[in-house]
């Protein structure tokens, strides 16, 4: 009996062992090969000390047999800028992972890159290395980083910002009562959410052709190239006199150019000229009781209004391209004019009480330009028939209904009325593109009395070198 005994336990023994040299089901192919989503994983410019976005990819067993793989790994080790999240596991390597056959993993991938002090991008590279079966893959990781100045939360005195660095704003820059900020030809200053500039002194933004400067978000992936809302926007309070952008890009906020506080006393002022505000969830420039000299502009692309021009003033806008085809961004359609012009203001109180303000339009006049869009109607006039309201139009296209009157000489002269005088822009919806097309209607019938003052346009291009000046920021000039 025994003897039966011994023989079943080496029997079983036998098979415990046959079975313990088996792969567990697991190819075991040293020719296996992974499959991935990409061969480079690229973050394009960040910040340094600042994390990035994730990134993400798939790791894919392409195979009818599951898979194991032995090791997934930084190169770079827990030195690397790169981090990791493997199925959920953080860590800089990850060991005898299970593939089940036809299935895939994501892998995350975040970075911070730190500070060299150079004013200079960086590249900061790493790989990610995979070995199943001996076989070893990797996966190229590389980042762009820049060094900045950062500004957090800060009241400046008199200072000024240069071209070496790029400035970082969180939460707030706000330039004090008595102080002059200074910004010089070729600045970068980026914006973290909800940040904004605020200035109650006075701002000196002068760029040049060659070198603009740049007030944007700091989320610099492609994919935030045009996103609206991502940052407040510069705020000039009333009492903050003399102020000039020029050569000046304002891009992504939520009201891009404010000029004038409605519960502080008195105006603010502005030279806006050469600049571009674009892409606001609300509006590109938001004034009230306020004055502002322009030319070479172009205010495009903002969810409620372009411009508006409220509780009167003093304003003229000459060569200026006041553009509207908001409508990528969501399904929300936008029902608001381009252009609003108004001596008065209605809003309502914690209450719900509603507060009339009240102020002289002195002057609201548009020279040499184009005001349209992809609605009906890109222009609104309010006036409370109790404080001036004077405006004019001197050869201008407007979107607008073709009940529009403009027989008063006093308000309208040469203006071009409605779709049939389409602007047709190079590509108002995709590129943002707001240079005049082959067929534009804005060609060659402006007024020479502009041109004259305005001879280059925003593109250095000359507009008294052919026919006639066109309207417009923009001067098409024929090969």
């Amino acid at each position: 009996m025994v003897r039966y005994l011994l023989q079943i336990l080496a029997a079983a023994l036998v098979l415990v062992m046959l079975f313990s040299c088996e792969d567990e089901g697991y190819m075991t192919s040293t020719d296996a090969q992974l499959q991935f989503s990409v061969d480079t994983v690229t973050f394009d410019t960040i910040f340094t000390t600042i994390g990035s976005t994730t990134r993400r990819f798939t790791v894919h067993n392409p195979y009818e047999e599951d898979v194991l793989i032995s090791r997934i790994r930084l190169a770079g080790g827990d030195a690397s800028n790169f981090r990791l999240n493997i199925n959920g596991y953080l860590g800089s390597e990850l060991y005898e992972i299970a593939l089940p056959a036809k299935d895939s993993i994501y892998i995350f991938v975040e970075v911070t890159i730190d500070p060299n002090g150079q004013n200079l991008p960086m590249v900061v590279q790493d790989s990610i290395e995979f070995t199943t079966n001996t076989n070893f893959q990797s996966i190229l990781l590389e980042a762009y980083g820049q060094d900045f100045k950062l500004i957090k939360g800060e009241r400046l005195e008199t200072t000024t910002w240069t071209a070496e660095k790029p400035y970082l704003v969180y939460d707030y820059a706000y330039v004090d009562s008595l102080a002059t900020l200074t910004i010089e030809p070729g600045t970068k200053i980026y914006f973290h959410k909800d940040a904004g500039l605020y200035v109650r002194g006075k701002i000196i933004a002068n760029g040049t052709y060659d070198f603009p400067i740049q007030l944007r978000a700091d989320r610099l992936e492609p994919s935030y190239e045009n996103i609206p809302d991502q940052w407040n926007g510069v705020v000039l309070f009333s009492g903050s006199h003399n102020n000039l952008l020029n050569y000046v890009s304002i891009k992504n906020a939520n009201i891009g150019l404010q000029v004038g506080t409605i519960e502080n006393e008195g105006y603010a002022s502005v030279e806006l000229t050469n600049s571009k505000i674009e892409n606001m969830a609300y509006a590109g420039i938001f004034a009230l009781k306020s004055k502002i000299y322009a030319y070479n502009d172009v205010i495009a692309n903002c969810g409620y209004y372009a411009t508006a021009l409220l509780v009167g003033g003093e304003y003229e806008f000459y060569q200026t391209t006041i553009a509207n085809y908001w409508g990528n961004y969501g399904a929300k359609v936008r029902a608001t004019p381009s252009l609003v012009i108004s001596n008065v203001l209605i809003v309502e109180n914690s209450s719900g009480e509603q507060i009339s303000y009240n102020g002289d339009l002195t002057k609201a006049t548009f020279g040499n330009s184009i005001i349209y869009g992809n609605i009906g109607n890109e222009m609104e006039l309010g006036d409370n028939e109790e404080n001036i309201f004077n405006y004019f139009f001197d050869h201008c296209i407007i979107q607008a209904p073709d009940t529009l009157d403009t027989s008063n000489k006093d308000h309208y002269v040469n203006v071009l009325l409605g779709s049939d005088y389409d602007p047709r822009f190079v590509d108002p919806y995709d590129d943002f593109n707001y240079e005049l097309d082959t067929l534009t209607a804005a060609k060659d019938v402006g007024s020479a009395v502009y041109s004259k003052l305005f001879p280059l346009d925003l593109l250095n291009k000359s507009r008294t070198s052919d026919d006639g000046p066109d309207l417009g920021a923009y001067e098409r000039i024929e090969k």
